[in-house]
C-alpha cells in the first residue's frame, strides 16, 4: 500500500476513558491524511453522542461489536472466540491493517498486518500495584496478552518508559516503537492568565491505579472546591469508591470536561499506574497548571512543566496545590509551562508516527498481503 489515501483500516476502541479519547483523535487525524477508519468498539456500545462526534470526520464509521472487553472477558475461551470474530469483522470491512487495543485478540488470524498498542495491561499494572506473583484469575490473561505480543507485527507504547515497562514484562526481545498520545492542533502561543482557585481531576475514579483517595485526603487540607469527574463504581461493578471531601461530579461529556478545564483550575493526578494520562494532557492544553505522581511516565512527558508529589504522599499534594492556590503568579507560570510543553503532543504527530508503522508493517516482506 503506497499511498495512505487507499488504507482501509479497523481501529480498536472501547467507549470509556482515555482509550476512546485515543482512538477517535487517531482516527481523526488518518482521516485527514486520507485513511478509511472503522473504529469497531469493544465492550459496552457507545453513545449516540459519542459515535456522532467520531464519525463527523470523512472516512470514519463507529461499529459496535458486542465483543467483550479482554479484562472483562470471563475465560481464555471467550477472548479466542472474540479475537476470531473481531478477525471476521475485519475482513468484511475490507481493512489492509488492523490496530488492536489489546494484544491479546492478536491471536486470531487476521490476513493482514496487526499492530498492536501496548497502552496498559494487567502484568504491568500487577507489577506497579502489587506485590508476589500475579492472582491465579489474571495469569491467563497475562498469557494470552503475552502470546497475542508474539503474534502482532508491530508493537507501539505511548512513552519510552512504559515500552521499557512492558519489555520487562513479557520478556519482549525489543521495546515497543515509541509514538506519544496526542491531542487535536498546537495551542496557540499566547499568555496564560491565572485561572480559578479550585482544583479538578478526571478520569475513573473508581481504579484503585488512579488513586483518588490521596487526593481525596488532600483535599481535605485546601479550602477551596476541589472537583473530580468520572465514574466512582467499575463497568462490573466489582470496584467502588466513596469520596469524603472531593466533589464528585459523575460522567461528564467531553465538551462538559473542557468546559470545566477552560476554567484553568490546579489539575491533580495521583495516579500510580499511569502509561501516558491523556487527562494530564487535555489539562496542559487548556493552561491548567498541573500536579502529578512522581512516577516514570509522567515525569518523562512533563519533567519541568509540572509540580511533582510521590506516589500515596497527600501531603505532598497538597502543599503543592496549595502553594499554587496563594500564587495566582505561580498558577499562571506553571500553566503556561504546561501548555508550551503540550506542544509537543499533537494529533498530526501522532498520526505521522502511526502511518509510519502501518507503511513499515505493510512493506514488510513477511506479512500476508505483501505481495498484492
Amino acid at each position: 500500500m503506497s499511498e495512505a489515501s487507499e488504507l482501509r483500516l479497523l481501529l480498536t476502541a472501547d467507549a470509556v476513558g482515555g482509550v476512546w479519547t485515543h482512538a477517535v483523535e487517531l482516527a481523526a487525524g488518518l482521516s485527514s491524511a486520507g485513511v478509511a477508519t472503522t473504529l469497531a468498539t469493544l465492550g459496552p456500545a457507545p453513545t449516540p453522542r459519542q459515535i456522532a462526534a467520531a464519525e463527523v470526520y470523512p472516512g470514519v464509521t463507529v461499529a459496535p461489536t458486542g465483543l467483550p472487553l479482554d479484562w472483562l472477558a470471563r475465560s481464555a475461551g471467550e477472548i479466542s472466540d472474540a479475537a476470531e470474530a473481531l478477525a471476521a469483522f475485519a475482513r468484511a470491512a475490507s481493512a489492509d491493517v488492523v490496530h488492536l487495543h489489546s494484544a491479546a485478540y492478536a491471536l486470531a488470524d487476521y490476513g493482514v498486518p496487526v499492530i498492536v498498542s501496548c497502552h496498559s495491561c494487567l502484568a504491568t499494572w500487577w507489577e506497579t500495584m502489587r506485590d508476589g506473583p500475579p492472582a491465579a484469575d489474571f495469569e491467563w490473561r497475562v498469557a494470552a496478552t503475552a502470546h497475542g505480543h508474539v503474534a502482532a507485527d508491530r508493537l507501539v507504547a505511548p512513552t519510552a518508559a512504559f515500552a521499557r515497562a512492558t519489555r520487562a514484562a513479557y520478556g519482549l526481545a525489543h521495546e515497543p516503537v515509541v509514538v506519544p498520545n496526542g491531542i487535536g492542533a498546537a495551542p496557540r502561543d499566547e499568555p496564560v492568565s491565572p485561572g480559578a482557585a479550585s482544583v479538578f481531576t478526571v478520569g475513573r475514579l473508581w481504579d484503585e491505579a488512579k488513586d483518588v483517595a490521596t487526593l481525596d485526603l488532600a483535599a481535605a487540607r485546601i479550602a477551596v472546591p476541589f472537583e473530580a469527574a468520572g465514574a466512582l463504581a467499575s463497568p462490573d461493578g466489582a470496584a467502588a469508591i466513596r469520596l469524603q471531601t472531593i466533589q464528585a461530579l459523575g460522567q461528564l461529556s467531553a465538551d462538559e470536561v473542557r468546559a470545566r478545564l477552560a476554567r484553568r483550575p490546579v489539575f491533580a493526578s495521583a495516579a500510580r499506574y499511569e502509561p501516558f494520562g491523556l487527562a494530564a494532557l487535555e489539562a496542559a492544553r487548556a493552561g491548567c497548571p498541573l500536579v502529578l505522581s512522581d512516577i516514570p511516565t509522567l515525569r518523562e512527558l512533563w519533567n519541568g512543566a509540572a509540580l511533582f508529589a510521590a506516589p500515596g504522599d497527600a501531603d505532598g499534594f497538597a502543599d503543592h496545590i496549595a502553594r499554587l492556590l496563594d500564587a495566582p503568579n505561580e498558577r499562571a507560570h506553571f500553566g503556561a509551562l504546561a501548555r508550551q510543553r503540550s506542544r509537543r503532543f499533537t494529533r498530526d504527530a501522532m498520526t505521522a508516527g502511526m502511518l509510519r508503522l502501518y507503511r513499515e508493517a505493510l512493506s514488510a516482506p513477511d506479512h500476508v498481503g505483501a505481495a498484492a
